[in-house]
């Protein structure tokens, strides 16, 4: 005899990751389901034992109308997925072409994820891409099945607020603050009914002053549920996603760290030994520094002169003045060696450079210079 389930008094509070990521992994090999009563998720683990399998199964047959199993995803569902991310949010050719020929070939959905998760900045289109679509596939599904719900992430309500009000669930008579609270929950479960929930437009106007993000861990309820069957207890589906970044497209890995070590695992474990060896060798320089410090210090403490007391570091070579004649006695020969190739430059030389040459042809004539005697006056001086 099939019992009578109860009436929940307010929209179910669901967690809208905790459903990304439940339809991200449904597939052949997996179950998910969603209870209508109180709105917790059930996943068949196919590693439990044979007589919970059975329990589980009986419990889901017999009450059939209360368990909503998750769709499951098509291979062409995931091609649209990602062949709508490379149409609408890649613009570089080569990206673009380099996405398509691995949505093309095989394993495209795990070849696609590690070229998202080699470029940052496809990674944070991808991930608010992924997280929009998925938002309006999980909201039709929802609506096709008479679900009145809300998603906790969109709720402004404190944290110990949506807990009194999972606690009072079922109960008809409440505390103020949770009929407040509640009639908050159901205005905001209509929003979800509506065309525009669907088909999200842009907001127009001018776009808010850029601020600086100051991120803060997201406060989320715990789980409380009081009407969940035995059998189907040790099924419960409760992981700790609070971001859209810790849910993964990939069906073959759980979290999002056991994908980024399944990404290049070989070449990051060279990496690390590298690392490894280069940290031990600048140590070794560390401990021989210190030790010659101490030395230094002993011969002061002893009284031995250093041989360089104004300078740590002993003088270079005493070579190096050699090298800087040599070099200044070198340099006029490059020179004159260099001006002997190249052009001389136009123009009237200077004088320094003017070389004394001697008169070729006839030589000049020299004048005789002509004495000539004063004219003498005829006045003569008297006495």
């Amino acid at each position: 005899m099939k019992l009578a389930l109860p009436q929940p008094k307010n929209p179910l509070i669901l967690r809208y990751h905790r459903l990304m990521d439940a339809f991200a992994k449904s597939d052949d090999e997996r179950d998910f389901f969603l209870d209508r009563v109180e709105g917790f998720l059930l996943y068949v683990d196919l590693d439990k034992g044979l007589e919970e399998l059975d329990s589980l199964e009986k419990e889901v047959l017999d009450n059939g109308a209360r368990y909503c199993l998750i769709p499951k995803m098509t291979f062409y569902e995931i091609k649209k997925f990602m062949e709508g991310f490379v149409h609408e949010k890649v613009y570089d050719i080569d990206t673009k072409e380099k996405l398509l020929d691995l949505i093309g070939a095989k394993e495209a959905r795990e070849n696609f994820l590690e070229f998202i998760y080699d470029h940052l900045s496809e990674l944070e289109k991808w991930q608010l891409y992924y997280q929009e679509r998925s938002r309006i596939r999980i909201i039709e599904w929802l609506r096709s099945q008479e679900v009145q719900f809300v998603f906790e992430e969109d709720l402004d309500l404190t944290k110990t607020l949506v807990e009194k009000v999972k606690r009072h669930l079922f109960d008809a008579k409440v505390p103020k603050d949770v009929q407040q609270a509640r009639d908050a929950i159901a205005a905001k479960a209509k929003s979800y009914y509506s065309n525009e929930a669907l088909n999200p437009r842009p907001k127009r106007g001018r776009p808010p002053k850029q601020v600086v993000k100051i991120e803060t861990e997201p406060q989320v309820s715990a789980d409380i549920y009081s009407h969940v069957p035995i059998q189907c207890r040790p099924f419960l589906y409760i992981p700790d996603i609070t971001s859209a970044a810790s849910v993964t497209f990939s069906a073959k890995f759980e979290s999002e760290d056991q994908l980024l070590a399944s990404l290049r695992g070989s070449t990051r474990v060279r990496v690390d030994e590298r690392l490894e060896a280069l940290s031990q060798r600048l140590e070794s320089l560390r401990h021989l520094s210190d030790r010659l410090a101490g030395s230094e210090k002993s011969f002061e403490k002893e009284g031995v002169r250093r041989p360089y007391p104004h300078s740590q570091q002993k003088p270079k070579f005493s070579e190096s003045k050699v090298v800087e004649k040599l070099e200044e006695e070198e340099a006029p020969k490059v020179e004159s060696a260099i001006g002997s190739v190249l052009p001389k430059k136009r123009g009237r030389p200077r004088k320094e450079d003017q070389v004394p040459t001697e008169f070729v042809g006839q030589k000049r004539r020299r004048f005789a210079i002509k004495k000539v005697t004063p004219i003498k006056s005829g006045k003569k001086k008297g006495k």
